[in-house]
């Protein structure tokens, strides 16, 4: 096994992607050059596999915590996943169906969601990633590892009542990542950690939104990217630019991981 200087983990949205869900150029070449280094990437993303094939061909990264900790692959080998029980997610479908609101179905190769609607539409759109295929009987032959509850308002409505069986990230205006309870980025890190042996060397992260806080306060040096939220922020070590304006850039030359 590769012996390792260090390990850095990054968010996508909001971190490692710009304003189109795109990697930069230069900041492929900061996360090649990373590597170069003796440092070891890792996404760390609320998004599926299926999400994040772009950024996994412009940075070279083949180790990647998805679907906000729910599987993880390294190399091309699972190595994690965390399986919502079956009984759970019919009831979080019934919730969503009483309301009229969508809710998306991920395992690591496919998304199906229940209803065609306007948020689940817009939710899509706000992430630059294709409508999925309607299926609301999808995860009574499939193992789901998130829930997407596509809603603008209705929180409460679903997370009292099952706030003991899953965890709720609301990480955009439409929509609520939902994952199997105390499935976190945080948890998905602990594993690789031990899987890898890497629990010798110094760790980093970079993050913007509340998923991202379990991770941040988890690793030795915790970065903030400039856009990111207030929590996050008061949780960093470091404060960087924007992910739009070069900011994972910045923030590796500050730990000088990076010339």
């Amino acid at each position: 096994m590769a012996q390792y200087s260090g390990v850095v983990f990054f968010d996508l949205d909001g971190t490692l992607l710009n304003g189109h869900s795109l990697v930069d150029a230069a900041t492929g070449q900061a996360i090649h050059q990373l590597r170069a280094n003796g440092y070891l990437p890792i996404i760390s993303t609320g998004r599926s596999p299926l999400e994040i094939k772009e950024a996994r061909r412009v940075t070279g990264i083949d180790t990647f915590i998805t679907l906000n900790g729910a599987y993880i692959e390294h190399n091309g080998e699972a190595i994690y996943k965390g399986v919502i029980p079956t009984p759970t997610v019919g009831q979080l479908i019934r919730i969503g169906n009483s309301l009229g609101e969508s809710i998306s179905m991920y395992t690591p190769d496919q998304i199906r969601t229940t209803l065609d609607t306007p948020d689940m539409r817009r939710a899509y759109e706000f992430i630059h990633t294709p409508i999925p295929q309607v299926d609301p009987d999808f995860y009574k032959t499939n193992d789901i590892l998130m829930l997407l509850v596509l809603t603008d308002h209705n929180d409460g409505r679903y997370t009292f009542p099952l706030n003991g069986s899953l965890t709720f990230y609301r990480n955009g205006p439409f929509s609520i990542d939902t994952v199997k309870k105390n499935e976190s980025k945080r948890h998905g890190i602990e594993r690789v950690i031990k899987l890898l042996n890497l629990g010798n060397v110094p760790s980093w992260a970079f993050g913007d939104g509340p998923n991202d806080i379990p991770m941040l306060e988890y690793v030795d040096h915790p970065v903030a990217m400039g856009n990111g939220i207030t929590p996050v922020k008061d949780r960093a070590e470091f404060i960087t630019g924007t992910n739009t304006a070069g900011g994972i850039i910045q923030g590796l030359r500050h730990y000088q991981l990076i010339d």
